[in-house]
């Protein structure tokens, strides 16, 4: 007999927990990151494993549904959920094993970057991850992959060495250099198009478990002066040296002076990705210019990675940007602070504006290597907008919109799409030439636009 409902046939067989509306558990599943969002899946399959993964494929492509991924639920677009259809949820994927003399690891789907970090660092390895530690390493790594140790080793994409990959028909296949280097190349940047990504193996690098990094803060009325100054030392900088300015509002800690707290400051963090005693002299340069609050020190590599933890909490409401920023002169920071400080006012207390130095370790890379593009900018502008009362929802976007119009004859015009919760920056994000690529691989392995719940390759019939 032919089982109609998906929830009964995904329990046939199925490993893990499969959820529906009203049924304990539901609502906790359904949450993501973004407060905004609140969506109804009609099937939530929580997976144990690739199989389960592959059946929860082969129910939502012979029922119709729409299919929503989800490892960490940080898409600011809401990409993780869905309404009515299957939300394959890899939460259930935890596992990762290091080999320390390959200097790799094989991570699952549902992994987090903390918990990566906690694996690696303890053979003293890393590989560019999340700055916020409950960021998911599947739709970080599939659309791209900016962390603070990209101005050495690159995105996390870069560091990838193979996936396992469950495809629209519900076939699972190992993609590489070596298997299916095409679709290798296309989740490689191209995000979660092509398939669900249930197994990361990443390139390790060296670092830690001691780092030298930290956070420093300047009152706003010298915010010209020391973004000019950080971007003069930013652009000598050796790649060995990540370093981003912020428009913040300072937190009532003991470290801040009282009269900063609970205003408008201008942040400078800093991370040598080395040798934390041979990072004295590359973090000088930032220190010369004489912050009010200066915690730059040897701190645990897994600490700095979670430091921006506690400014990203979840249940709030939440719109970013992700532009690219291929010189930042003078004009360009007069731009960023006439807005900059109005927005996180307006925001205040969790909205933070963001200016990253990139560095040449992800230049490095030749265009047209991955899917991922647009590797010449030197920064990357990321306004990040959060505030709690659903009345400020029109306010609150209007204005980030037009801090991101204010800063567009800075930008290359391309797009950050892990930052970007708008839906019609995806050829932008890729150029004509690559975009066209990434449309012949969607018509190779996902005619049907299954995976159509992202920042969407359309397939060309």
């Amino acid at each position: 007999m032919t089982v109609t409902d998906p929830a009964a046939a995904l329990r046939q067989g199925f490993t893990g927990q499969v959820l529906r509306q009203a049924q304990p558990g539901y609502d906790e599943a359904r949450q993501v990151f973004n407060a905004m969002i609140d969506r109804h899946p009609a099937v939530i399959a929580r997976c144990a494993d690739t199989a389960d993964v592959a059946a929860a494929v082969d129910v939502a492509r012979d029922h119709g549904l729409v299919v929503a991924v989800r490892c960490g639920g940080h898409s600011v677009a809401g990409l993780s959920t869905c309404d009515d259809g299957i939300l394959i949820d890899l939460s259930g994927l935890k596992a990762v094993t290091v080999d320390p003399e390959a200097r790799t690891a094989r991570a699952g789907g549902g992994v987090l970057w903390g918990e990566f970090d906690a694996a690696t660092q303890a053979h003293g390895l890393h590989t560019p991850g999340g700055r916020v530690s409950t960021t998911g390493i599947g739709g970080f790594t599939t659309g791209g992959g900016y962390g603070w140790t990209s101005c050495k080793h690159g995105l996390a994409c870069d560091n990838l060495l193979s996936a396992e990959v469950v495809l629209a028909d519900g076939r699972v296949v190992r993609a590489s250099e070596h298997e299916h280097a095409d679709l290798f190349w296309g989740i490689r940047g191209g995000g979660g198009n092509f398939g669900v990504v249930t197994e990361f193996e990443f390139r390790l690098h060296p670092l830690g478990p001691t780092v030298l990094a930290g956070l420093t803060m300047f009152p706003i009325e010298r915010a010209a002066e020391v973004l000019r100054g950080w971007r003069d030392r930013a652009d000598a900088a050796p790649d060995e040296l990540a370093t981003a300015v912020v428009v913040l509002t300072a937190p009532p800690e003991p470290f801040v002076p009282e009269e900063l707290r609970g205003r408008p400051v201008l942040g400078m963090a800093a991370l040598y990705v080395g040798e934390a005693g041979r990072g004295v002299a590359a973090v000088q340069p930032l220190k010369d210019l004489h912050p009010v609050v200066d915690l730059i020190a040897p701190v645990p590599y897994t600490a700095f990675q979670a430091a921006l933890d506690p400014s990203a909490p979840r249940g709030f409401r939440s719109y970013w940007r992700g532009e690219y920023i291929r010189e930042l002169s003078d004009d360009a920071i007069d731009a960023f602070l006439a807005d900059a400080v109005d927005l996180t006012v307006l925001g205040a207390p969790l909205s933070q504006m963001v200016i990253f130095r990139i560095g040449q370790g992800v230049a490095a890379v030749p265009d047209g290597t991955t899917a991922f593009s647009h590797r010449d900018a030197r920064y990357l502008f990321h306004p990040i907008c959060m505030w709690a009362d659903p009345s400020d929802d029109s306010r609150m976007i209007t204005a980030a919109r037009a801090f991101a119009s204010a800063m567009r004859p800075f930008s290359t015009g391309a797009s950050y799409l892990n930052f970007t919760p708008e839906t019609d920056r995806v050829r932008d994000a890729y150029g004509d030439d690559t975009y066209a690529r990434l449309v012949a691989l969607k018509n190779t392995y996902d005619p049907g636009n299954l995976f159509r719940l992202n920042q969407n390759i359309r397939p060309s019939h």
